[in-house]
């Protein structure tokens, strides 16, 4: 299992995910139309060429949940119970297409649960950037975390 328990967690602890991915046209096209959203910014090139940005941007929800994506192998895989919360979600520049995310995390506090003596809260914060270095996604998450097994 690749995922980390919440004992190899560690509060301070860095992680950078080596895996990038590179966005494409199709991907915000089609999550844009999957989640039904209209928003000209994303879909429609004549539009998003007049506005400050001179094209179109990828979806900020699909960068979300990318870069969560990105995380899983490095964190959670077989080892989350659940995500709790995203908190801090904030886009300070925004992704186009052909642009590579990278993802690093960061472990901000974690502690045991009081009801279930088998797993833990664990509250990261995820940075995603793009392949020249620029913060395009800074989000905090809280997970459930399982414990190792006795």
């Amino acid at each position: 299992m690749a995922g980390r328990y919440f004992e190899e967690l560690e509060v301070g602890q860095k992680i950078d995910h080596h895996l990038g991915r590179t966005l494409t046209e199709m991907d915000n096209v089609l999550f844009s139309s999957l989640t039904m959203n209209p928003q000209p910014l994303h879909i429609n090139e004549d539009y998003a060429r007049r506005t400050q940005f001179g094209r179109r941007l990828v979806n900020g929800i699909f960068t979300l949940g990318l870069a969560v994506g990105i995380t899983v192998h490095d964190l959670t895989e077989g080892t989350l119970v659940a995500n709790l919360g995203y908190e801090s979600v904030r886009h300070p520049h925004p992704l186009f297409h052909g642009d590579t995310l990278y993802v690093s995390t960061e472990v901000l506090e974690k502690r045991l649960s009081q009801s279930k003596p088998d797993r833990g809260i664990v509250r990261f914060r995820h940075i995603g950037r793009n392949q020249e270095g620029t913060v395009v996604l800074e989000c905090e998450r809280t997970a459930m975390m399982l414990r190792r097994p006795a």
